[in-house]
Formats: structure tokens, C-alpha cells, sequence
């Protein structure tokens, strides 16, 4: 029988156990988060769980889920993650990290979301996170599987995720709507363009400018701060190359 000790959670891969030396420079793990015993022959050993000792005859018995596919799709600027588990032991649930790629460098985690998990189950279970509105550009996805008790392990997409470059010129409508006193604007560039986005009063004053600049081909979105404004109607267009659109959107203080 092998004795694995870890700080957190199990990794996926079953790791070559080393003994000793033990030295006076030795350390104990500070916090140990573990232990996972794997037996030898399935046919005559049991598998068992006695206060967080995990003894299992293979190593993915070993792991308090049996990840058995991750697996991701884009609409558009959303990402859709699926993952279905095989089986669960005291499984909270998910929290959904994502990490912007820029050339060879990812940066650091972003907690994204979370979904709950379905406890201790041995029947297969299936879960799904859409990820709405990202910018143009390369991610990555990871799932932090953690127990009730507050131990965790990683599950890593294996693919890079590409939101790519729209088709056409769009404006969607601006989101929540009505708002008070801030809101979302999101366009869609198939090029680098000049681009002007105004907001204009019912009489078709010009009262704020939130953007005058080129921008380049991608999704684009604009935080609008109407802290200043009174409510009411107002009007926001969007200038772009030869692209022209017009929406209402509405103020309620």
C-alpha cells in the first residue's frame, strides 16, 4: 500500500511516490489538507473513506470527483462550459476561474462563478456555466472543485478558448435598461474603426460622449455613468466607418 500526503486536495494523475531520506533540514507538511492510500489488487482490497483517509484501489477512486469530460463552446462574445462527473464524494460545488492569455504569459486566476455540486452520489451528473460578454482574445478555464470541508482540487480545460472578431457592425441594447444611474453598452467592430458613441436627451441635445477614438476590430463594451443626468428618455448612437445606429434606452431615479 502506498501513502500519499497532500497540502490540498488530489491531482488527477497518480504521482511517483519517493521515501526519504529524512534529514535534520526535514520539514512537515504545514497543512495538510489529505491522505490517500491506494491499495493493490482491486479484486481482493476494498475502497474506503474514514474521515477524510481516502484507501481505493485505483487512483481515480482516490479523488472526491471523477471528472469524466470539460469541454467548452462560443456564441458569439459568451463562453459555455460543460462538465459531467462520474461520481462525487462530499462535493460542495465548482467555483469557475478564467485566465486572459496574452502571447506566451497567462495572467493571474479571476473567480468568474460558481455552481453548486450534488454532494455524495455515485450516478453521473452534468453541469453547465456560460461565461457572457468577454472582449476579444484568447482564456483560459479551470474549475475549483472544493468538499464541504473546504478542501479542493483543480480540473483544467484542455483547450485555449478564442473569442474571435465579429462579422458585422453592431449595437446592442444597452443592459440593465432602465438604469440608475449606471448601464452597459456593447458594440461590435469588424474592423479598426473611428469610432463615436454619443448620448443624446429627448430633444436631441448632445449631453455626453462616452467614447471618440479609433478602436480596434472586436467586442466592445462601455460602462455609462448617468449619475449626473436627470430621468428620462435618452438616445445613444454609435459612428462607425460607415456604420450608423440608433437605440432608446430609459433613466429612473
Amino acid at each position: 500500500m502506498s501513502l500519499f500526503v497532500f497540502s490540498s486536495g488530489v491531482p488527477s494523475i497518480e504521482p511517483t511516490p519517493t521515501l526519504g531520506p529524512v534529514t535534520s533540514t526535514t520539514t512537515d507538511v504545514a497543512d495538510i489538507g489529505r491522505f490517500a492510500l491506494r491499495q493493490g489488487l482491486n479484486t481482493t482490497s476494498a475502497s474506503m473513506v474514514l474521515d477524510e483517509i481516502y484507501a481505493g484501489t485505483d487512483w481515480t477512486t482516490l479523488l472526491p470527483v471523477e471528472l469524466s469530460s470539460f469541454s467548452s463552446s462560443i456564441i458569439k462574445r459568451d463562453v459555455k462550459l460543460n462538465w459531467v462527473t462520474a461520481s462525487e464524494t462530499n462535493n460542495s460545488g465548482f467555483e469557475i476561474e478564467r485566465s486572459n492569455v496574452r502571447g506566451q504569459m497567462s495572467n493571474e486566476w479571476t473567480r468568474v462563478g460558481s455552481v453548486s455540486g450534488n454532494g455524495t452520489t455515485t450516478s453521473s451528473s452534468s453541469y453547465t456555466f456560460t461565461d457572457k460578454g468577454l472582449a476579444t482574445g484568447n482564456y483560459n478555464y479551470r474549475l475549483k472543485q472544493i468538499d464541504f470541508n473546504g478542501n479542493y482540487e483543480y480540473f483544467n480545460l484542455n483547450n485555449e478558448v478564442n473569442i474571435g472578431i465579429p462579422v458585422i457592425y453592431d449595437l446592442s441594447q444597452n443592459y440593465p435598461n432602465p438604469f440608475n444611474p449606471v448601464t452597459k453598452i456593447n458594440f461590435d467592430l469588424p474592423s479598426d474603426a473611428m469610432t463615436v458613441l454619443r448620448i443624446f436627451d429627448a430633444s436631441g441635445r448632445e449631453v455626453s460622449t462616452p467614447v471618440n477614438e479609433v478602436r480596434t476590430a472586436g467586442y466592445h463594451s462601455v460602462i455609462f455613468n448617468a449619475s449626473g443626468m436627470s430621468s428620462g428618455v435618452y438616445f445613444y448612437t454609435l459612428s462607425a466607418g460607415d456604420f450608423v445606429s440608433t437605440k432608446k434606452m430609459l433613466i429612473l431615479k
